[in-house]
């Protein structure tokens, strides 16, 4: 049976011959990284709901053009609103990103905010109206940001 050891594999201290100090800084040292590799947990008040928020970031540079407002509305109205019919908020931004050709793309966009549960089927939502966005207007990606929140409607 080997001792059991501590320090960096290639070179193990026998914890017999291990100094208090040196016990003590190992475990700070591993409590430090377990910190570093832990989820970080959202705590709500009493009065609130834990959801998750999606931000969503679509372009509007398609062959041929851009997406016009119109064409924006019926994707909300036929893409998104049947997946998410309890509410979304969406508004017109302007920003830059980095294509796949290394280029960098300026272009208007589109924000859409998602504020759900965080189950399955909100899940395979998310990603139905991500994968019709870019089929439909010829994208090479739709961006989603996804935070935990706490909401209360009272």
């Amino acid at each position: 049976m080997r001792p059991e050891t501590i320090g960096c594999p290639d070179t193990p201290v026998p914890m017999s011959h291990a100094s208090p100090v040196r016990l003590a800084t190992a475990f700070a040292v591993v409590l430090a990284l377990a910190a570093c590799s832990t989820a970080r947990v959202v705590i709500c008040r009493a009065s609130e709901d834990l959801v998750v928020a999606d931000t969503l970031y679509f372009g509007t540079n398609k062959p041929g053009g851009v997406v016009s407002a119109d064409e924006w509305q019926d994707f909300l109205a036929t893409g998104v609103t049947p997946r998410f019919p309890q509410g979304i908020t969406s508004w017109r931004a302007s920003g830059q990103w980095r294509s796949a050709s290394g280029a960098l793309e300026h272009e208007a966009s589109y924000v859409l905010q998602l504020v759900h549960a965080d189950t399955a089927d909100t899940e395979r939502g998310l990603r139905e109206v991500m994968a019709l966005y870019r089929a439909r207007f010829a994208q090479e990606a739709v961006l989603r940001v996804r935070l935990p929140a706490c909401i209360s409607l009272k």
